[in-house]
C-alpha cells in the first residue's frame, strides 16, 4: 500500500515537473502561433493604419504572423472587453491610442476592470492632432473657423468616430478654449469622419495626423493647426494651436499594445523588446515621419504611467462638458 502511495506521489510530481516544463518551454518559445491583435475601431483609423504597420514589424522580426482583427463598437468597449476576457498566453492582444484613457470618464460601468485587466505593454508612434477641412473651404485659419463658430454658435460642424472618443473630447476642448460651441456630427469611424470632410458633409476634423497626412500631402485637406509645442517637420508652415492664439497645445495621440490580465512576465518582456526593436528600424521611423508622429516608444511601468497621468487629465476635460455618462 506505501509503496503505491509513493509510486502515485512520484508519478504526480513528475507530470508536474513535465508541465512546469512545457509551460516554461511554451512561455521562453513564444510566438510559436498567429497572434491576434484585436483593433476595436473600424478600418482606416489612426489606430488601425498604425497597428497594421506594427503587426507588419512583429511578423518580420519574429517569424511568426501577427493579424490584426477590427471588432468595432461603443467606443471601442467591445473589442476591449473580448480581449479582456482572453486567455492571458500572449496570442490574444488588444491595440488602442489616448481613447482608452477616456474610458472610465465615458461609461458609469464598464464590462471590464479597466485598471487591473488589461495589462499595458507599450505606446508608441506618438502622434500630434491635426484640425482639419477641406482643401477647397473658405477657412484659411483657425481664426477664420472660430470667428463663423462665434458668429453662428452650435453651426460649425465637426465630425468624430463617435460620442466619447480622443477626437470628441480635443475638439470640445478646443471649443471651450476658444470659446465656442461647435457642432457635433458623429459616425462610425474615423475614416468616415475624414470622408465627411473631403465631401464637405462636414466642415472641420480633429484627428491623429497618422490618419489625415496622406489627404493633406495629396492636396485633398488642409491642415489648419497642429497639436504639440512644436510644427512637423512635414508641415511646416502649418501652426501650433498655441501659435494660432488659442490657450490650449492639443493632444497627442499614441498608439499602444495591451495584454489580458495574467500574461507571463517573459512574454510580456518580449514583446517590449520586440516593440523597441520595431521603432528603433529605419523603416518605421520613416513611417511615424511620414505621418506627421514621433517615433518612439514607452514600454512597461513608464507606459503605465502615461495612462495614469492621461486618464486623471481627461477628467478635468470632461468635467467642463455636457458629456453624461452612459
Amino acid at each position: 500500500m506505501q509503496f503505491t502511495l509513493l509510486r502515485r506521489s512520484l508519478l504526480a510530481c513528475a507530470a508536474l515537473t513535465v508541465l512546469g516544463l512545457s509551460v516554461a518551454h511554451a512561455q521562453s518559445d513564444w510566438p510559436n502561433r498567429v497572434v491576434k491583435i484585436i483593433v476595436p475601431y473600424a478600418p482606416g483609423g489612426a489606430v488601425d493604419v498604425v497597428t497594421r504597420k506594427m503587426a507588419q514589424k512583429l511578423s518580420e522580426q519574429t517569424g511568426q504572423s501577427f493579424i490584426v482583427e477590427n471588432k468595432a463598437g461603443a467606443t471601442g468597449t467591445i473589442g476591449t472587453n473580448q480581449v479582456a476576457q482572453s486567455a492571458g498566453d500572449g496570442y490574444t492582444l488588444l491595440a488602442n491610442d489616448t481613447t482608452y484613457s477616456l474610458l472610465p470618464h465615458i461609461f458609469k460601468k464598464l464590462p471590464f476592470d479597466h485598471a487591473t485587466q488589461l495589462v499595458p505593454v507599450g505606446a508608441y508612434v506618438f502622434a500630434p492632432m491635426g484640425l482639419v477641412v477641406n482643401a477647397q473651404s473658405p477657412h484659411k485659419t483657425l481664426a477664420d473657423l472660430t470667428t463663423k463658430a462665434k458668429s453662428a454658435p452650435d453651426t460649425v460642424s465637426y465630425g468624430t468616430g463617435g460620442p466619447g472618443t480622443t477626437p470628441h473630447f480635443a475638439s470640445e476642448a478646443l471649443g471651450i478654449a476658444a470659446g465656442v460651441k461647435f457642432m457635433h456630427v458623429p459616425f462610425k469611424g474615423a475614416a468616415e469622419a475624414t470622408v465627411g470632410v473631403l465631401s464637405n458633409a462636414i466642415e472641420f476634423q480633429i484627428a491623429s495626423t497618422t490618419g489625415l497626412m496622406s489627404n493633406v500631402q495629396g492636396g485633398r485637406m488642409r491642415m489648419l493647426a497642429v497639436s504639440g509645442d512644436q510644427r512637423l517637420p512635414a508641415l511646416p508652415d502649418v501652426p501650433t494651436f498655441k501659435e494660432s492664439n488659442i490657450g490650449w497645445s492639443g493632444v497627442v495621440n499614441w498608439t499602444g499594445l495591451w495584454a489580458p490580465k495574467g500574461t507571463p512576465v517573459e512574454v510580456l518582456e518580449r514583446l517590449h523588446k520586440e516593440i523597441e526593436k520595431a521603432m528603433a528600424s529605419e523603416d518605421m521611423k520613416s513611417f511615424a515621419v511620414g505621418m506627421g508622429a514621433e517615433a518612439r516608444q514607452v514600454t512597461g511601468p513608464a507606459f503605465a504611467t502615461i495612462l495614469k497621468d492621461s486618464t486623471d487629465s481627461w477628467g478635468k476635460v470632461v468635467a467642463n462638458t455636457a458629456f453624461e455618462k452612459r
